[in-house]
């Protein structure tokens, strides 16, 4: 399985739903540990990097593009 690739900013979908029922999210810093922002309620939420990797389903857009 390859890696999926991911910066800064990017919007991602996860692969659960979020309790406040969507699944985008926004990357707001990374490190060691990953924290993203729900993109309905604003919520975040800090994961190990490992996890986000396997959580992650795909990057819907970067801010480059």
């Amino acid at each position: 399985m390859q890696q999926k690739e991911f910066q800064l900013h990017d919007e991602v979908e996860m692969k659960k739903q979020h309790p406040c029922g969507t699944n985008r999210w926004k990357v707001i810093r990374m490190g060691a540990d990953i924290r993203i922002k729900c993109m309905g309620c604003q919520h975040s939420v800090m994961l190990p990097r490992a996890e986000f990797a396997k959580k992650i389903k795909k990057v819907l857009s970067s801010p480059g593009e």
